[in-house]
């Protein structure tokens, strides 16, 4: 299975967890906000930034009958989806002030398209990858167009059967695009920990061949720091400035330095994964020295016997292993030994 390449850099592969920092609409309507939050995850130690591209009008339809109507319980309700993609949406023009700035401060910076004329927009600003979201997994129609640029696509499975999956992978290798991704999702904002089933990411790997990774909405760092246990490879996150500052996804994004300890802890899990293998370490094999041998219990005169008594398996590790303990016994000492020696070949007739 081949890795991913946004740029330059290589996901999957036993690379590091490749981690986005999703801006949403976190900027507030506020391009200098935005701009900081592209600052903020670089120096958090993120890989990219993510926004999103679509106006109201491109997402939805500007209508405010039932079907219209932000879900009843979500952090949104009571509002129309018109009027809350109209607050969310990052403003088509500063798309290119916060891909430069990114690029200043070595981070990748890509986008979510949401209809055609904005991946056409993408496209001319060269972004690197395209991430398709959750609610857009049908649409098959806009993942072929993507998947026609030849760049990365990572697909958000939120609300996603297996059915969709294989469809919307299908789609993209159709299209000759063999560079796709898939990130595990609950579309819950929150989402509750019950309702993450993380061991999908190993499945969908074996099932699909891909990439995979997280887009995370839940809260704290536990979930993000468990899928890359899993072999996550790919982790996507929330972030904002300030929750305190408000904003339409700031109850479920994290802050600057909740987002740089994440990824401290992602990094440290890494370390621990290693690989497999049964070769000690420099430490384990000096370690061996304090396992248990056979020593001399009692003071025993040359030609007794070896019996329970006065040979015993104890720590540490300096005579003949515990192992050949009932081969000696019954055997006679070959010389005179005394207690607290460790038995050797030699001290056996």
């Amino acid at each position: 299975m081949e890795g991913l390449k946004v740029n330059e850099r290589i996901i999957g592969q036993g690379a590091p967890a490749y981690i986005i920092a999703e801006m949403s609409g976190n900027h507030n309507g506020d391009l200098h906000r935005a701009l900081e939050i592209v600052d903020a995850a670089a120096e958090a130690g993120a890989d990219a930034v993510k926004i999103q591209t679509y106006t109201a009008d491109t997402i939805t339809l500007n209508c405010d009958n039932t079907y219209f109507q932000t879900p009843r319980g979500s952090l949104w309700e009571g509002r129309t989806l018109y009027d809350l993609y109209k607050e969310a949406y990052t403003p088509w023009e500063w798309h290119g002030p916060i891909m430069e700035k990114a690029e200043k401060v070595g981070l990748a910076c890509f986008s979510t398209p949401f209809d055609f004329t904005a991946v056409d927009f993408l496209e001319k600003l060269e972004v690197p990858a395209y991430k398709i979201a959750s609610y857009e997994i049908q649409d098959i129609p806009l993942i072929r167009k993507a998947a026609r640029t030849g760049k990365a696509i990572l697909l958000s499975t939120g609300i996603a059967t297996l059915a969709d999956i294989y469809a919307a992978v299908e789609a993209c290798r159709e299209e000759g695009n063999e560079q796709v991704a898939l990130l595990k999702c609950t579309s819950a904002y929150p989402s509750p920990y019950e309702d993450m089933n993380l061991s999908v990411i190993p499945h969908m790997r074996e099932t699909f061949g891909c990439t995979c990774g997280l887009s995370d909405h839940t809260l704290g760092t536990e979930v993000a720091v468990a899928s890359v246990a899993l072999g996550a490879e790919i982790i996507e996150k929330h972030m904002t400035l300030c929750r305190a500052d408000g904003g339409v996804d700031a109850a479920f994004s994290m802050e600057p330095e909740e987002f740089a300890n994440m990824i401290r802890q992602i990094r440290n899990v890494e370390k621990a994964k290693g690989c497999v293998t049964y070769e000690l370490t420099d430490k384990q094999r000096e370690g061996r020295q304090f396992g248990r041998s056979l020593f001399v219990a009692e003071d025993i005169c040359e030609g007794s016997e070896f019996t329970n008594n006065n040979i015993r398996s104890v720590r540490p590790a300096f005579g003949i292993a515990p192992k050949y303990c009932e081969s000696i016994l019954g055997k006679k000492a070959a010389r005179d030994l005394k207690k607290g020696t460790p038995l050797s070949w030699g001290m056996i007739k």
